[in-house]
């Protein structure tokens, strides 16, 4: 009926074996006042919670001005009000008491989801109006979302109708003159570099006169171009388009040297938009052609000329990149912002189809003021409070300097200046010693003096002695050296890097070596030769083991380690300044 303002069929509610409601059935007409009379206990309180949907019910359905669905009763539940028991918390009870009264009520199954949640509000330091926001129980693994607990999602239809209603749209002058600034950088062979951003102010058409600029380079006369082609997304593609406006995310075509943080503006309004400016790459590596006894063998791209024009073509996508040619037209110098952004672009090529080497990571030092110094890193990590003490002994061996050390809930927040060669390699070490449970993030901070030694490695390699294919017998006698990174059966090389001793220097072992055969048996010399599992290197992980005269093998198929030298007997003249 359309006088009714609220109806119930079959109102329940549970608490364990406790009944609260029993099968209330209630219809609320318009113009007319109603009252709930009944002892303490009676459950008005709880008919008045489930309506208002602080409650979730065990049985049964509300309908509030002719809306039963989830999605239409939150929207009709705005034009409600309630107050119930006040104050809306308990004060006798502690925070954490309150968030399990409220679990047990809205049916959230586990003790353990108090604790979490509370422990999320503590460290985001969340406000009123973050707190206040709608709520709804989604499965990434399972890609679903739905409006209450106890009611399985389908899809992801709910969180994108939230989004809509609850996040306002972007507000932008489609009048103003045309401003956008240029957040990402895409590249086409035929169209050249693609500027990608959102529209901020006023519209684009087709073929429209623009100018290029930049926050800081002011004092630099904008570029005139024209916008040849213009874009939107949909979904993951693009779509051609004559016309976009303020507020839409456009991809652009037709400006040569364009990057990110310009602003491609209108040619009579040249304002340039602020935008944190990009830090100078801090480390080198080089990448150079594979000269290994295996080249040639798992690559579709292996020349010099093909590695040459693919890292050439990464600088026109990634702005904070630097590629330099060298003495040898067979490697070039790549720098970049850490090594995780370097391994990304080893890992992209590698899948690809690219075959190559590259060299450990090395840092790129500045003369200033007559002083060699190195860039600094301010180092922020997230550690468990029993893992503070080793963390802390480990940068300081690294010439790290603790800067802060702030206590959040039951982890530790600490913070350092640290050389960028410092981390070389600690990462792995860091995750050991957190028990996989730590966080750590860096950022450039500035350039110093250099601090002095840091030793990268305590380790030795153990260094494959001749070319063959690893058997057990050969690899039994290995491991009693140290710790092994393949298994049998696997194709080696002389001068490949199989494992790592403990011992600071080198260790040649000959892991092709076969049992010899003999027509005299003895008892106990045919038992079965147990192998310790080897340990599986990732990219990063090969990465930071890399010593300096050691390389690093990259294939779509393999990564090997490998020293510079293959040769057993050259190394050693190396070793001992040619004689």
């Amino acid at each position: 009926m359309a006088n009714e303002i609220l109806v119930t069929r079959g109102l329940t509610k549970r608490y364990g074996n406790h009944l609260a409601v029993d099968h209330v059935e209630l219809s609320i007409q318009k113009g007319q006042i109603y009252g709930l009379v009944g002892r303490n206990g009676a459950g008005k309180t709880t008919i008045i919670r489930m309506v208002t949907a602080q409650t979730v019910p065990t049985e049964g359905e509300v309908s509030l001005f002719g809306a039963s669905g989830e999605r239409e009763l939150s929207k009709m539940r705005a034009r409600t009000g309630a107050m119930v028991e006040t104050p809306s918390f308990y004060p006798y009870l502690t925070a954490r008491q309150n968030l399990e009264y409220y679990r047990i009520q809205r049916g959230i199954p586990g003790r353990r989801v108090v604790d979490e949640v509370l422990e999320l509000l503590l460290d985001l330091d969340a406000t009123d109006e973050q707190l206040d926001s709608p709520m709804l129980f989604c499965s990434g693994r399972q890609g679903t979302a739905s409006y209450s607990p106890e009611a399985a999602g389908t899809d992801l239809v709910p969180l994108f109708e939230t989004i809509l209603d609850y996040i306002p749209a972007p507000e932008a002058d489609v009048d103003a003159p045309f401003q956008m600034l240029v957040s990402s950088i895409d590249y086409n062979e035929f169209v050249g570099r693609i500027a990608i951003g959102r529209i901020e102010r006023g519209a684009i058409k087709q073929n429209q006169d623009i100018a290029v600029c930049n926050y800081h380079s002011a004092d630099a006369p904008a570029k005139k171009a024209k916008a040849v082609s213009l874009y939107q997304f949909d979904g993951l593609g693009r779509v051609p388009v004559s016309e976009a406006t303020a507020g839409n995310i456009i991809a652009m075509s037709g400006i040569g040297e364009v990057t990110i943080g310009d602003t491609i503006c209108a040619p009579e309004a040249v304002e340039p938009i602020e935008f944190v400016k990009i830090s100078a790459p801090t480390i080198e590596m080089t990448f150079s052609v594979n000269d290994s006894p295996f080249a040639g063998r798992e690559g579709k791209f292996v020349t010099s000329r093909q590695l040459r024009e693919r890292l050439f073509r990464e600088t026109m996508k990634d702005v904070s990149l630097r590629v330099s040619e060298t003495d040898s037209t067979d490697s070039f110098n790549v720098a970049g912002r850490g090594e995780m952004s370097l391994s990304i672009l080893i890992e992209t090529m590698r899948r690809e189809g690219y075959e190559f080497q590259v060299s450990p990571p090395r840092v790129l030092y500045q003369e200033i003021d007559g002083k060699k110094c190195e860039p600094i890193e301010r180092l922020v990590v997230d550690v468990p409070a029993d893992a503070v003490g080793s963390v802390i002994e480990k940068i300081g061996s690294r010439k790290g300097d603790l800067v802060e050390m702030t206590p959040v809930g039951e982890r530790m927040k600490l913070e350092f200046l640290v050389p960028a060669r410092g981390l070389f390699g600690y990462r792995n070490e860091f995750l050991t010693d957190t028990k996989g449970e730590g966080i750590m993030a860096s950022v450039f901070d500035s350039y110093a003096p250099v601090k002095g030694e840091i030793q990268r490695r305590n380790s030795g390699s153990l260094v494959s002695f001749e070319t063959g294919e690893s058997v057990t017998y050969g690899l039994y006698n290995a491991q009693e050296r140290g710790v092994l990174f393949i298994g049998a059966g696997v194709p080696v090389y002389a001068g490949m890097v199989v494992g790592e001793t403990p011992k600071q220097e080198d260790i040649s072992v000959n892991i092709c070596k076969k049992k010899q055969l003999t027509n005299m048996r003895a008892s106990g010399s045919d038992e079965a030769l147990r192998l310790t599992p080897p340990r599986q290197m990732s990219l990063e992980q090969c990465l930071e083991f890399l010593a300096d005269d050691e390389l690093l093998e990259v294939t779509p198929e393999n990564l090997r380690l490998r020293k510079r030298i293959l040769s057993h007997a050259d190394r050693m003249k190396a070793l001992k300044g040619g004689k």
